[in-house]
């Protein structure tokens, strides 16, 4: 094989074990935003579940106060 075509083959195999380890990483970060992502949406499901619950209770899980006379009445 000729010297120009053995550069042309280490160019591409360089080039090729670049592409893969770029793809690995991306892969990571994908994965763990992933999770995070999942996370995030069952948790958001739990805040969205506890305004319900708290709305659904009405005001009698909220204190008092707002239904008193003020003191100068």
């Amino acid at each position: 094989m000729s010297a120009h075509f053995e550069q042309r083959l280490e160019i591409l195999e360089s080039r090729l074990a670049f592409q893969e380890h770029t793809l690995e990483n991306l892969n990571q970060v994908v994965t763990r935003q992933d999770r995070e992502l999942l996370e995030l949406k069952q948790r958001l499901a739990d805040l969205a579940a506890r305004l319900k619950e708290i709305d659904a209770a009405g005001p009698a899980t909220v204190s008092g106060s707002e239904h008193e006379i003020p003191p100068h009445y």
